[in-house]
């Protein structure tokens, strides 16, 4: 089915939704099928929608992950991967308190909470109870029962992939429990997976004469151990929180391809690229939280974590008759560390107002070590990759005041923010930096309503910087360099958002934001050379777009138990492009295969979600359609489209037997395309001839997962 047609189709869907939703809720509402499901508030806070734990019956949750996603309106975020902790902190609060980590993701920390420990869950739309709301358009707070009984969770589940056949199998254990007045959660697990892709590439000239077909699969085989300790407890009026966390990440990468010449005098080649990887990562977390007075509260947050990357890529390239042409091999071994101190005062002194004051020290840093070995007809030699060994250090200081000023319907939460850093790098690079930022914020909100909610934003943001951007690697895929900037600075945005958000009962929901971001000193791809580039500050640009998200019952069609969430964004950007002078759109450097489905720089994304409950058989079923555009990176002599074609998938699960929850997923039905086109010209990108164009498509074929978790 075309991709556009889909896009049409979703967007009349949004559109027909908001006129139909009113009379599907009072017919919802009428038929008293889903309790909690009045439009009754649980809470006096027109900034809190409350879900007690009845509410989520109907959906047959095993743990909080499987409640969280049921909740209306919200979409769980995971912990974000830059250096810092405010700039991490999520959307996702347990007890009104946000975990203490970073490296433990929300998910994960959500699926080891057993459903039967969870009272209610709160969607907060606004600062209630002191709680800071940290620039977030809305927090969801999971409020545990007190006196928590020993409770064990386990999840496993075996999964086939029909592409590159075999079981790669999950199991995860972890046990909640008082004692001694401590509350704990301690788990472990073991997760293996291996996925991959199959397809074609060919390879054109400028004049799309065909000179080369590349027969090719790729595989990644990947195995995770991860390991946690939660622990908090109250020692007179301290509150003291520890949080560690292990992860064990092994990755092993292998692409070949057969290449075949369409022209004569042509030679068929063979290419293999192995890559090994280990990733240790540990994390520690403590925080003490304390009543100062009786209008104040401090808290202090004290976080270290330590990762390392030991990998090894080697590259083959043989004639067809096996001989060696070409061996590379690349050893990497980088180690990163992060040690954070934050500092948190909440004053509620003055009448209607809560005055914030957040102090933030950080130092990070990244040692990277490279080498590369090339050997050409027998000839060994080392390669020099400038930048490749480096030490990349940063020591940052982070303030922020605010007041968040309660005016009966309206409340104005407004601030002003500092961060100044030092960054330094050595080895290959010699260099030192000073930054010195503000960042105003000012947040308008109105709720005239439980549910409803107009929300005006103006922020300035600032970057933070990936340390990997300031040192150089290889791409033996495309015979290239990733090469490093030392002069990069984090890139300012004033970001302007409008969003409105209408609650019709606690299943159905519209929320639409526009925003518009200008950018100062965008991060994008900086031409360093005739044919290299690297990350870098390529000028301003502005951004802006639209998101519409709703959840909405289908009891108005007749399938009782049914609902439907949409989230949609459309998006548009401009930058001064510093090859050919033009404007285009920003290049997606930052997104990778870990990022969320919607954080890409691209024109579109969306999401079709269904889920449909059978109460009284216990069973329930469902899909997820999604798609988005095609992503773009603009480099020096080249331009590189990827795109991912619409995925399908679906799943069934009961929980008649055994106590038990049983799943059946079955994932990429529809075998979705991954596309990759990549122009290279003879000199600067879009001023001069195409010398070879290279179209891959492959595909990674479905997959099923038998999925078995339960509590005791």
């Amino acid at each position: 089915m075309p991709t556009g047609f889909l896009f049409t189709l979703f967007l009349s869907l949004c559109t027909i939704c908001t006129g139909v939703v009113q009379a599907a809720t009072a017919e919802a509402i009428a038929a008293n099928e889903l309790p909690g499901a009045s439009t009754t508030p649980d809470s006096s806070e027109n900034n809190i929608v409350s879900y007690t734990a009845s509410y989520f019956a109907q959906f047959q949750p095993s743990t909080a992950l499987d409640m969280v996603r049921q909740v209306p309106g919200f979409r769980l975020e995971n912990n974000s991967s830059t250096r810092g902790y405010s700039n991490a902190l999520g959307n996702l609060l347990i007890n009104d308190r946000r975990p203490a980590a970073k490296q433990d993701q929300p998910v994960d920390i959500l699926s080891r909470i057993p459903a039967d420990l969870v009272e209610r869950i709160e969607l907060i739309r606004g600062p209630v109870r002191e709680i800071d709301m940290q620039g977030q358009a809305s927090l969801i707070n999971i409020v545990l029962r007190e006196n928590i009984p020993v409770s064990l969770q386990w999840d496993s589940y075996l999964r086939k992939t029909f592409e590159h056949g075999g079981l790669t199998p999950k199991a995860s254990i972890s046990l909640s429990h008082n004692w001694q007045g401590i509350d704990y959660n301690t788990g472990i697990g073991f997760r293996r997976s291996r996925v991959g892709n199959v397809g074609e590439e060919n390879i054109l000239t400028g004049n799309n004469q065909l000179t080369e077909i590349r027969y090719g699969q790729r595989e990644n085989r990947n195995t995770f151990i991860p390991g946690n300790l939660n622990a908090s407890r109250w020692f007179g009026e301290n509150y003291v929180r520890l949080n560690l966390n292990f992860l064990r990440v092994e990755h092993i990468w292998n692409q070949s391809n057969r290449r075949l010449p369409q022209i004569s005098g042509g030679t068929a080649r063979n290419q293999y690229i192995h890559r090994t990887s280990n990733e240790p990562n540990y994390e520690a977390g403590l925080d003490l939280e304390r009543a100062l007075g009786s209008d104040l509260t401090g808290k202090m947050i004290l976080l270290f974590s330590r990762g390392y990357v030991d990998s090894v890529e080697s590259q083959r390239l043989l004639d067809n008759l096996g001989n060696l042409l070409l061996v590379r091999t690349a050893d990497v071994y980088n180690v990163t560390s992060e040690a954070i101190s934050r500092l948190e005062f909440d004053w509620s002194g003055i009448e209607q107002h809560n005055i914030q004051l957040n102090l933030e020290g950080a130092y990070n840093q990244l040692d990277g070590k490279f080498n590369q070995i090339d050997e050409i007809c027998s000839s060994r030699r080392y390669i020099f990759v400038p930048g490749a060994n480096s030490l990349v250090e940063e020591s940052r200081g982070d303030f922020m005041l605010k007041d968040i000023w309660s005016l009966g319907e309206f409340e104005l939460d407004y601030g002003m923010g500092a961060e100044v850093s030092t960054l330094s790098q050595s080895g290959d690079v010699e260099q030192t930096e000073h930054f010195f930022f503000l960042k105003p914020q000012t947040v308008l909100s109105y709720s005239p309503k439980q549910g409803n909610q107009s929300r005006l934003r103006l922020a300035r943001e600032v970057s933070q910087l990936n340390l990997e951007d300031f040192v150089s690697a290889t791409v033996f895929e495309d015979d290239d360099l990733a090469l490093g900037n030392p002069d990069i600075r984090p890139s300012r945005t004033w970001v302007a958002e409008l969003s409105h958000e209408h609650h019709f009962n606690k299943d159905s929901v519209v929320k639409l934001t526009a925003y518009h971001h200008w950018i100062t000193d965008v991060l994008d791809l900086l031409p360093l050379s005739a044919s290299f580039e690297a990350p870098g500050n390529i000028g301003d640009g502005r951004r802006w777009g639209v998101v519409i998200e709703s959840t909405f019952p289908l009891q108005w069609t007749g399938l009782t138990g049914a609902r439907l969430k949409l989230k949609a964004r459309w998006q548009d950007s401009t930058v001064v492009d510093p090859v050919t002078g033009l404007n285009r759109v920003l290049s997606d450097v930052n997104s990778t295969s870990d990022s969320d489905f919607f954080d890409v720089e691209n024109r579109y994304v969306y999401n079709i979600d269904f889920r449909q409950d059978f109460k009284q058989s216990r069973v329930a079923w469902g899909f997820v359609l999604q798609d988005r555009a095609e992503q773009l990176r603009y480099k020096v002599n080249e331009l590189e489209m990827n795109d991912d074609t619409t995925e399908l998938n679906t799943f069934i699960e009961t929980t008649r037997w055994f106590d038990m929850k049983i799943r059946v997923d079955l994932e990429n039905i529809l075998d979705f395309e991954e596309i990759r086109n990549r122009t290279v010209y003879t000199g600067a990108r879009g001023l001069s001839a195409i010398r070879t164009f290279e179209q891959r498509n492959q595909t990674g074929g479905p997959r099923i997962f038998l999925t078995l978790s339960g509590s005791y």
